[in-house]
C-alpha cells in the first residue's frame, strides 16, 4: 500500500528552514538562485521531456488552447525561467532594510526594518514557471516556500523541484527551504490549508474556484490573484493608430494570460472611425468579437454582448466591445465590471490621463500603454509571485518587498516609561 504524503512534516522542515534563511546573508541567497539557474539548465531535457508528456495528455483530454498555453514549456520558456532566477540574484535584498529614524521627545529611536514573513505556501494550477519564480521570489525574500502545482503538471514541476533543490545544496542551505508537493490528492491540499502553526501565508494562483476554496478554507492568511478582467479605454483625443497597436496587443499577443484585455471601451466621437479598421485586425488573428448594440450597428455579424460577457475572463482569444458616451460612462463600466488587476486609457489628454489613474481601480492602471505589461518582471522585480487584486499587505505584482513585512526597532539609553503615563 502507498504511503500517504506528509504534508505536516514538510511544513515543519521548511518552518525550521525559514529561521536559517531569514538571517542568511544575501550573498549566499544569491548564490543559491544562480545555482538553481544553472541546474535548471542542466536538466533542460528531464524538465521538457516530462512537459512534452503532460501536454500531449492535457490535449487528449481535451483541454482548452489558453491552458495548453500556460501549461507547456520550450527551450525558450525555461531559458527566460532560470534568467528570472539570475535576475532575482541580481535584485536589492529587502530584508534588514531600515528606515529613517523618528526621534521622540524623551529620546527613543523609533524605526522600521524589512523581515521575511517565515513560511509561504503557494498552491497553483498548469503554470511550471510558478515553480522556479515563486522558489526564486521566497528565497531571496528570506521566506521557506512550499509548492503543491496542480496534478496536470506534477511531473515537469517535479523536475523542476529537483533542479532547485540542487541549487540549494550547492550553496549550503537547507533542502527545507523549498518543499514541492508531490502529491496530486486534493487531500494535501486541504492538510495544507489548515497548518497555520507551521505556515504564515498562502498564495493562490489559478481561476477562480481555486482562490474561491483556498478563501473559504484556509485558516491562514491568503494573498490572492482574482481573474484578470482588464479594460481599455479609447478616449475620443486618442491617437488612433497608437490604440490600434495597444489595443490589438492586448489581446492578441497572448490572450490566455490574466493580462490580457477582456473588453475595449471606445468613445462614441471616435468608435465609427476606429472600430473597423481594428475589427479587421482581430479577424486576421482569429479574435471572435462581442458588442453592444452600438458596436453591433458599426460592425454588422458581430455576435451580441450579453450582460455575462461584460463579467467574463475569456483568457480566449474572444473580445467584448461597449461604445460609451463619455469619460465618466467608461469609468462607471470599469468600476462596475472589472476585477481589479489592470486598466488602461489610451489618450492625447494628460490631464485626463492623470485623472484616470487616481480614479481607476486596479493594481496597476496604464495610461497609452497595454495591459500586457503587467507583470513582475517588466515591472522590474526580476519575477513574480503574482499580481494581487486585494488592497491589504500588497496589491498589483507582488515582488520581494511584497513578501516582506515591517517590524519597529527602537533604541533607548535606559527610559523607562512613566506609570502615570496612560
Amino acid at each position: 500500500m502507498k504511503k500517504a504524503f506528509d504534508t505536516e512534516a514538510l511544513a515543519r522542515e521548511a518552518k525550521e528552514a525559514s529561521r536559517t534563511l531569514a538571517l542568511s546573508p544575501a550573498d549566499v541567497k544569491d548564490k543559491a538562485l544562480r545555482e538553481m539557474a544553472r541546474a535548471l539548465r542542466a536538466k533542460r531535457r528531464a524538465v521538457l521531456e516530462a512537459n512534452r508528456k503532460e501536454v500531449e495528455a492535457a490535449k487528449a483530454a481535451g483541454r482548452s488552447l489558453a491552458f495548453l498555453d500556460r501549461l507547456a514549456l520550450d527551450p525558450s520558456r525555461l531559458e527566460k525561467i532560470a534568467q528570472g532566477l539570475e535576475r532575482v540574484a541580481g535584485l536589492s535584498d529587502p530584508v534588514g532594510k531600515v528606515s529613517d529614524f523618528s526621534l521622540r521627545p524623551n529620546g527613543l529611536k523609533i524605526q522600521k526594518m524589512r523581515v521575511p514573513l517565515g513560511v509561504i505556501a503557494i498552491i497553483y494550477e498548469a503554470r511550471p514557471g510558478v515553480t522556479a519564480d515563486a522558489a526564486g521570489l521566497c528565497l531571496k525574500s528570506g521566506n521557506a516556500a512550499i509548492l503543491r502545482g496542480g496534478k496536470e503538471a506534477v511531473q515537469t514541476n517535479s523536475a523542476i523541484a529537483d533542479a532547485l533543490a540542487e541549487g540549494l545544496k550547492a550553496a549550503g542551505l537547507p533542502k527545507g527551504a523549498i518543499g514541492f508537493v508531490r502529491d496530486k490528492g486534493r487531500a494535501s491540499v486541504h492538510r495544507l490549508l489548515s497548518l497555520d502553526g507551521f505556515i504564515d501565508l498562502v498564495i493562490p494562483r489559478g481561476g477562480p474556484s481555486l482562490t474561491v476554496m483556498v478563501r473559504r478554507e484556509s485558516l491562514i492568511p491568503v494573498l490572492s490573484h482574482d481573474k484578470g478582467l482588464c479594460h481599455t479605454y479609447v478616449d475620443a483625443s486618442a491617437d488612433m493608430k497608437m490604440a490600434e497597436e495597444i489595443c490589438f496587443n492586448a489581446k492578441a499577443e497572448r490572450p490566455g494570460v490574466c493580462n490580457a484585455m477582456e473588453t475595449l471601451l471606445v468613445h462614441a466621437a471616435v468608435a465609427q472611425e476606429f472600430l473597423p479598421r481594428l475589427a479587421r485586425r482581430y479577424r486576421e488573428a482569429c479574435v471572435e468579437l462581442r458588442g453592444c448594440p452600438k458596436t453591433r450597428r458599426i460592425l454588422p455579424g458581430i455576435k451580441r454582448a450579453g450582460e455575462a460577457d461584460w463579467d467574463a475572463e475569456y483568457l480566449d482569444l474572444i473580445l467584448s466591445i461597449k461604445v460609451v458616451s463619455s469619460f465618466e460612462e467608461a469609468l462607471s463600466h470599469i468600476a462596475r465590471h472589472g476585477s481589479g488587476l489592470a486598466e488602461a486609457i489610451v489618450t492625447k489628454d494628460p490631464a485626463l490621463g492623470r485623472r484616470f489613474q487616481r480614479e481607476a481601480d486596479a493594481g496597476a492602471v496604464f495610461v497609452n500603454a497595454s495591459t500586457r505589461f503587467t507583470d513582475g518582471g517588466e515591472f522590474g522585480m526580476g519575477a513574480e509571485m503574482g499580481i494581487s487584486t486585494q488592497k491589504l499587505h500588497a496589491r498589483g505584482p507582488v515582488g520581494l518587498e511584497g513578501l516582506t513585512c515591517e517590524k519597529y526597532v527602537v533604541t533607548g539609553e535606559g527610559q523607562v516609561r512613566d506609570s502615570k503615563m496612560i
